[in-house]
């Protein structure tokens, strides 16, 4: 990896206002959306891309946060959707897209899914295409919650590696099969309890994470990665648990997480080894924000948050990771700056203008 990947990056500046991108005079109103017994198409917009996905690094699989937004037409669908039939049967259409060559599945993190469920997602993608996905909360929070997120009581089951096989890693692999490329373990926001025995968390974070690589011997294209909510597990002995049981960090872009070049170094420690990124807020909406940004870029069609250095630099550890040989998945939300698509399309953009300097 080049040296200055890492280092000497850029402070970050003060964010840029709000931009929506507005319908031009005259735009057409937006039509009646297609019956329930219609199959989404790839929107016709998305061949025009397919001559930047092809300079793009092959190592390199971009895409979104799920994917059932009826605000993607003409981006990625091909006309007007309900949400719920996107949901059903989107996904064929989402992985003809140029651009989109993974998708995180974040249902999964809500309450396990089943094999035949993931067998269903299976079945609409091509075998090129690889899925991130998400453990269930029921595994990585230390809380058991209530409807409205606030923590309940403690969760005896945080962190139990035979959950963790049995609810997730198992069903993922005899469902999705040679399409599964992740498996994500999003730890939510800890305890002061957690937090104040880090040797505790993460030796039994280690224990966990050989427990599923022991599930993966026949499988080690699968890249097993960990994200955290608490910038107070940036720290070496997070980074000595993840090596030790051939795991990698999660950049998670979060207004809960410092920004992307406080969290780099952590990652720059388990070299060389493999980017999983998921892009999943805009800091200018802070460590509580998704309401505001769901209310902020509602209908997802535009960039209505944009954040170029976060952009830029991301751009620049893809370029550094991939031209080295290793593997990058990056994943957008529509909350990182409005519309996941063309977030993607400018992150693109912005790698090929890298390569052209």
């Amino acid at each position: 990896m080049q040296d200055g990947l890492f280092d000497d990056l850029p402070p970050v500046p003060a964010p840029e206002p709000a931009a929506r991108q507005r319908p031009t005079a005259g735009a057409k109103p937006r039509a009646a959306a297609k019956p329930p017994e219609s199959r989404p198409g790839v929107a016709a917009s998305a061949a025009q891309l397919s001559g930047i996905a092809a300079q793009l690094p092959p190592l390199l699989r971009m895409g979104c946060s799920t994917w059932s937004y009826p605000g993607w037409e003409d981006l990625v669908w091909d006309g007007p959707y309900d949400s719920s039939v996107l949901a059903k049967h989107g996904l064929a259409a989402y992985a003809q897209h140029p651009l989109l060559r993974t998708v995180c599945i974040d249902r999964s993190f809500w309450r396990p899914l089943t094999v035949s469920q993931y067998l269903a997602y299976a079945g609409q993608l091509p075998e090129d295409f690889r899925c991130v996905v998400k453990c269930p909360s029921v595994v990585t929070d230390a809380l058991v919650r209530a409807e409205d997120g606030r923590g309940r009581e403690t969760n005896p089951a945080f962190l139990d590696a035979q959950l963790a096989v049995s609810a997730f890693v198992q069903p993922t692999l005899e469902g999705l099969g040679q399409r599964l490329g992740v498996l994500v373990f999003q730890l939510s926001p800890l305890t002061w309890d957690w937090l104040t025995r880090p040797k505790d968390l993460f030796a039994r974070l280690q224990a966990l994470l050989e427990a599923v690589q022991a599930q993966l011997v026949d499988h080690p294209e699968v890249i097993v990665a960990v994200e955290v909510r608490d910038p107070e597990l940036l720290v070496p002995a997070f980074a000595q648990a993840l090596r030790a049981a051939g795991a990698t960090f999660c950049l998670g872009l979060h207004g809960k997480m410092p920004p992307i070049e406080d969290q780099l170094p952590l990652l720059r420690s388990l070299w060389p080894g493999p980017l999983v990124c998921r892009w999943n807020l805009n800091r200018r909406f802070g460590p509580y924000g998704y309401e505001d940004a769901q209310k902020a870029h509602a209908p997802f069609n535009a960039i209505v948050s944009p954040d170029p250095h976060t952009r830029a630099l991301l751009a620049r550890t893809i370029a550094g990771i991939t031209g080295a040989g290793q593997r990058a998945y990056v994943t957008v939300s529509n909350d990182a700056e409005g519309c996941a698509p063309r977030s993607i399309a400018l992150l693109a953009e912005e790698l090929l203008k890298n390569d052209a300097s």
